[in-house]
């Protein structure tokens, strides 16, 4: 080893080092303390820092205490953090135990080393750590205060340390706090006189005076007003003599922190002071409003919001309202509009950090009132800057969110505008108008019913059932009612409205309560309440048991009822208001019923009827036919249950379940194209899916299923009446076209039709042959087609003939543009059709997801694998509208996340093992016939998704044990797999892919032993070579996986490697094509694989032919070349000790050597200089048979003929001179090629010079 050292090194041979006394074997243990100290793991550094002080103690050696201490500084500035504070902790400790190391000199050899001035700009930051971190050391020593003057030093390099807070943020502050505070004595004996310029001088930069307000707020005792006296000149710190030099530190103190965007420490330190020295009004008057906010927005107006969020925790409850309605929240506001812009700073989430901040630590109520209410009447022209949806009310109490709440309200009713902070921005004033009062009433109006919204639907808020209900009821009246004469009976209708509602204003309340209030709120809503019972109670009930949506529908009972107190904005028909009885009328039998029995198909119901009532505000004929709709489905439902009923007597007692009804109505409801419904339609199918049955399921899954007609499928149930609609309307069309027709044919109007029938028939895709028949019919009735027995068309048509002629042909013209019309009709009506069972489907495949998101355990997941499987397979081959691929796209991110990859999965499968296995053996072979390979790996993935049904749940004491796979009949599925397997291999088309085995060989190693050795013959049995290098693939991931290790015995994994040697031997290696090539890439990793793993665990193969095979594949030397094949093969004969040789660059001496030999030989042939050449080409030419024009320049220039003649003259030169050269060049051996190919670059360069200096 050392001889190749030194042979690589070209010096010396060392002389052998012997270790007789065993010094170097102690010395590594000592320097292992150090390696061990910046280790990540902080149990390993403590132990190591506890070890290293008592070998220390121990060994009482001078030299190994004096390279610990070195060693330890050198590693203060480390670039790792937790090394950084291991070498930090273990400094402190050596300082504390040994204290004969003076703190001067190690203070001296941390500034020595971790040198500011003298650091790289690259290693400013190492520098500025490991200063930081040599002071805390010192600091935790507990021996500073001894030394005064060490502790001077350390301050003033803390303060140093404060211009790098890009990198130190406030540690150096925190530091020098720490440091202050723990020695009074010491201050006042010798850090005051010490510090005597520097607090002095406090108001002239940030550093001075943070120093200053530290030392303040530690030693109030010392620093006395008459010390500050003497000091400052005044008494206190906020004074009125001192603010001019105030504003302009804390102008350079936010100007510094630009880039962190961070609060600076002087600044808060200020204002505690201005709150000690109770002179705050003073301070935000002078130092932030008129000092910091008179600066163009920027930093400055920065750190006045960051002191005003960081000020909410220490101000009264008059003071939080004096800030929170001084000229900072106007700038602040100005601010929030602004930064809507992009590529803008917004300062929002810092103020909402630090509003959360106040409202989680506070306890006070008023003082969490203030704030909400100082922040929401900060408004721009009526609408309040900040958010609708403010997080920050989460953490407010009850009792304040009920005053809140009830401002709320007031504030809706009886707007104060003059009581916000209103502003609006130069653009708004400008284009002013004189409305603007009522303008800004409806925006604050708007505002405010959308926090309503957002507190009652926000389930983090804390609140109590009957303040939600108190908002619920105030949103639905002012949406749908107006007062008319005030009665306590309805305590909305006391409160009564300064200014009344428009119809925008109505229309936004409305959106409010449907949108999110009732479908996704209160229909979802968890019981308010903290026992333990109200937890386990079902989502949208109260804590009594009633639903919410059904409190708001009595509500809404009590309003129609009271018409003389209100007035409902859209008023319901008599028959609109029968519909809504009946509707209350079936809600009450249904509860009646649910009281005797408690049934989830009394509460689907209900909520059925209750949702779809409710919307009879809202859409009133809509919500009609949807309750009509629903009574008549049930009907249905119900005789059909008492036909089966009867049927099934004699044989049985089935019957078709409450759950089997419900989802008919739910499918019946979701074929109307809109959106309420389907809105109403997941509400109720969420709260049933844990009843479905399989005969539900079916029917939600035959809708989907395109092997099924419309009529079996249930697909455009409820569309009927809208088809007999739309052909009674195109018969009463085509009647009044008619009429018209026959009234234009007697007013003389066949001008405007003959166009009509001119554009149909363009609009037409061809001559119908049986409209050309009744055409020549009609001409030759009124003897208008001229034939060969007539000879000429002297003869004319008379008057009447002609017109009675038109009048035939504009009828027949107009009973083909029907033809044409009906056609085009058709189509689109064909169209429409299939565009909206396409909706319809995606509205179902809303439903499906829903169930395998809640119910993905069911066992009724089992019998969706297939027909979702024929949906993608179907979609594959059909149309490609962007409509068709939305749902297929949704339809396999639904079976590949929400069935094949889903957590929860259906282990209850008892006496289905049979029946999984069939549909296993059905999905393998299924994948193996299609053309399809993106279609075969759904089948195969759900194969696997079955497979891992079978194997069922690997507890944590079973899952070592490997073998185990449940209720899996292994040697029927291992042959259904060899078989897929043998099928890819042997077959040049099949659809599946190596990457489907070999994620069947990571999920299931026992598989994966069962058919490696298929994979292994297949590497040269494969009857591509695509398939020969997939089977290298998959055969290295196998041997690989630690888990297949882990199933083989010792000599079945020998035995395995033996036989992939023998296959990877194989002769014919030559690279045809890109195939081939990565064919031997993929061979060559295998064998990298394969011969590291038997040299590491010497195992008993022979690879000699191996390895005789791989040195044929170079023996022409054709890998020497950079490449991955030929990377990929010298990491294999590395393994097998040969190195790849080292190429010699000598190609460019030899160049070299041939350019040098190549001009004596130019200089021998005696070609003629350069100029002789340029004067010759200069020289007229002559053809044959012609003369060439003499070019005459005048002086002052050359005409146009000449000049054209003269360019030509130039071009045919240039033309005769390149068939010259080439023709001369074709004799010339290469070096005299190659100098002629020089002469003309040099010809040209000069040539293009030349013309310059003419042009110029």
């Amino acid at each position: 080893m050392q001889t190749n050292m030194g042979e690589i090194e070209d010096s010396t041979v060392r002389p052998k080092v012997t270790d007789a006394k065993g010094i170097l074997k102690q010395n590594r243990q000592f320097l292992d303390y150090f390696w061990d100290i910046a280790k990540p793991e902080r149990e390993i550094r403590l132990k190591a820092i506890e070890d290293l002080i008592e070998h220390l103690k121990q060994s009482e050696k001078p030299d190994e205490l004096k390279y610990s201490l070195k060693r330890l500084v050198d590693g203060l500035s480390h670039t790792r953090d937790e090394a950084r504070s291991g070498h930090s902790v273990a400094l402190a400790q050596l300082l504390s135990v040994f204290e004969e190391i003076s703190l001067k000199s190690t203070l001296d050899s941390v500034k020595e080393k971790h040198n500011l001035q003298t650091a790289k700009k690259k290693f400013i930051r190492n520098a500025a750590f490991g200063n930081f971190f040599g002071v805390l050391a010192l600091s935790q020593s507990t021996r500073l205060h001894t030394e005064p003057q060490v502790m001077l030093e350390c301050v003033r390099l803390l303060q140093s340390l404060s211009h790098y807070r890009e990198h130190l943020r406030d540690l150096p502050r925190k530091t020098m706090v720490d440091i202050l505070s723990e020695v009074i004595e010491v201050f006042e004996e010798v850090l005051l006189s010490a510090l005597q310029s520097d607090l002095t001088s406090a108001l002239n930069t940030p550093e001075q005076l943070e120093l200053l307000l530290v030392a303040l707020q530690k030693f109030p005792s010392v620093l006395k007003p008459k010390k500050l006296k003497k000091l400052l000149g005044t008494t206190a710190v906020i004074t009125k003599e001192n603010m001019p030099k105030l504003v302009e530190v804390l102008k350079t103190a936010a100007r510094s922190v630009k880039k962190e965007n961070i609060l600076p420490p002087v600044a808060f330190d200020l204002l505690q002071a201005s709150l000690r020295e109770d002179n705050f009004e003073m301070f935000w008057n002078e130092a932030i409003i008129k000092g910091m906010l008179s600066e163009m927005p920027g930093p400055t107006h920065y750190l006045s919001f960051r002191l005003l969020g960081a000020s909410l925790p220490l101000l009264s409850v008059a003071q939080l309202e004096f800030v929170l309605s001084a000229d900072v929240m106007t700038h602040y506001g100005q601010h929030m509009l602004s930064a809507q812009l992009a590529d803008r700073f917004k300062f929002a989430p810092e103020m909402e950090k630090y509003v959360s901040e106040f409202m989680r630590g506070c306890a006070d109520a008023d003082k969490q009132l203030v704030v909400a209410l100082g922040f929401t009447q900060l408004t721009n022209q009526g609408y309040p800057v900040v958010p609708s949806c403010w997080k920050d009310l989460e953490h407010m109490g009850l009792s304040a969110l009920q005053k809140y709440v009830e401002w709320l309200m007031e504030g809706f009713c009886k707007p104060q505008l003059e009581k916000c902070l209103d502003f609006s921005t130069r653009r708004q004033k400008g284009n002013q108008e004189t409305e603007v009062d009522d303008s800004c009433v409806a925006r604050f109006r708007k505002w405010i019913i959308l926090r309503l919204a957002f507190i009652v639907e926000n389930h983090q808020i804390k609140k109590r059932e009957d303040l939600v209900m108190k908002m619920a009821r105030f949103i639905f009246f002012h949406a749908f009612f107006d007062v008319k004469k005030p009665t306590p009976e309805i305590p909305e209708t006391t409160q009564a409205l300064s200014v009344p509602i428009d119809q925008q204003t109505r229309a936004s309340i409305s959106s409010a309560f449907y949108g999110s209030i009732k479908l996704f709120s209160l229909n979802t809503m968890a019981v308010l309440g903290d026992s333990a019972e109200a937890e386990r109670r079902i989502l949208g009930v109260k804590a009594d048991g009633s639903i919410w949506i059904y409190c708001v529908v009595q509500y809404a009972t009590t309003l129609l009822n009271q018409s003389k107190h209100v007035q409902s904005v859209q008023t319901l028909s008599p028959e609109q208001r029968r519909g809504w009885d009946s509707m209350l009328e079936s809600v009450e039998a249904l509860r009646k019923k649910a009281k005797k029995s408690s049934s989830p198909e009394h509460s689907a119901f209900q909520h059925l009827f209750l949702l779809v009532g409710i919307q009879m505000f809202k859409a009133p004929e809509e919500s009609l036919e949807l309750l009509n709709d629903l009574r008549t489905c049930m009907d249905k439902a119900q005789a059909k249950k008492s036909k089966k009923k009867k049927a099934s007597k004699l044989d049985s007692d089935e019957e078709p379940l409450w759950v089997e009804v419900v989802v008919e109505i739910l499918l019946s409801l979701l074929s109307q194209p809109s959106r309420l419904t389907r809105g109403v339609c997941k509400a109720v199918f969420s709260r049933i899916c844990p009843h479905l049955t399989q005969e539900a399921l079916s029917s939600i899954l035959n809708v989907l299923d395109p092997n099924k007609d419309e009529d079996e499928s249930g697909v455009m149930v409820t569309d009927e009446k809208e088809k007999k609609k739309k052909h009674k309307e195109e018969e009463e069309r085509d009647e009044e076209e008619d009429d018209d027709v026959e009234d234009e044919e007697g007013s003389d109007s066949s001008s405007s039709s003959s166009e009509d029938d001119d554009e149909a028939m363009e609009e037409g895709e061809g001559v119908d042959q049986n409209f050309r028949l009744d055409l020549m019919k009609v001409l030759q009735g009124q003897n208008a087609l001229a034939t060969e027995e007539d000879g000429s068309d002297e003869e004319e048509l008379d008057d009447a003939a002609m017109m009675k002629l038109d009048g035939s042909l504009s009828a027949l013209f107009l009973e083909q543009k029907k033809k044409i019309q009906a056609k085009k009709d058709e189509k689109d009506r064909l169209r429409k059709e299939k565009v909206l069972v396409r909706d319809f489907k995606i509205k179902v495949l809303d439903m499906v997801e829903m169930f395998l998101s809640k119910q993905g355990s069911s066992a009724l997941v089992l019998g969706m694998v297939e027909p979702l499987l024929s949906v993608i397979e179907n979609g594959m081959s059909s149309e490609t509208s962007q409509q068709e691929q939305d749902f297929l796209r949704k339809v396999a991110d639904i079976f590949r996340n929400r069935l094949c990859r889903a957590k929860y999965y259906c282990r209850e499968i008892d006496g289905r093992e049979a029946e999984l296995h069939d549909m296993l053996e059905r999905l393998i072979g299924r994948a193996q016939k299609l053309t399809d390979s993106s279609v075969s790996l759904y089948y195969f993935s759900a194969a696997l998704y079955v497979l891992k049904v079978l194997r069922g749940v690997v507890s944590e004491q079973d899952s070592a044990n490997l073998r185990l796979m449940g209720k899996v009949d292994v040697e029927r599925v291992t042959t259904c797999f060899r078989n897929a397997l043998t099928s890819f291999m042997t077959k040049r088309k099949s659809p599946l892919t190596g990457a489907m085995f070999i994620d069947l060989f990571s999920r299931f190693p026992v598989l994966c032993v069962n058919l490696l050795d298929t994979v292994v013959e297949n590497i040269t049995a494969g009857v591509r070579e695509h398939q020969q290098g997939q089977a290298c693939v998959v055969a290295l991931r196998a041997l690989q996986s630690k888990d297949v290790k882990n199933l083989m015995s010792d000599a079945h994994r020998t035995e395995l490697h033996q036989k992939v040697g023998d296959q990877l031997s194989f002769e014919d290696v030559e690279c045809k094509n890109k195939t081939v090539h990565e064919k031997i890439v993929k061979a060559l990793e295998l064998c990298q694989h394969l011969v590291r793993t038997v040299h590491s665990q010497k195992m008993q193969v022979n690879l000699e032919l191996l390895q005789n095979v791989l040195k044929s594949m170079n023996a022409e030397g054709s890998l020497q070349k950079p490449g991955q094949l030929e990377d990929t093969y010298w990491s294999v004969m590395k393994l097998f000790g040969i190195l790849k040789p080292k190429m010699e660059k000598v190609k460019k001496v030899v160049e070299a050597e041939q350019t040098e030999e190549t001009t004596k030989k130019k200089k021998k042939k005696g070609f003629l200089p350069e100029t002789k050449k340029r004067k010759n080409r200069k020289k007229p030419m002559v053809l044959e048979g012609k003369e060439m024009p003499a070019s005459t320049e005048t002086a002052g220039g050359v005409s146009g003929e000449e000049g054209k003649k003269k360019k030509n003259k130039k071009k045919s030169k240039k033309r005769k001179q390149q068939v010259g050269e080439g023709e001369e060049t074709r004799n010339q051996p290469a070096t005299k090629k190659a100098k002629t190919q020089q002469q003309q670059q040099q010809k040209k360069k000069k040539k293009g010079g030349q013309q310059e200096v003419d042009g110029k």
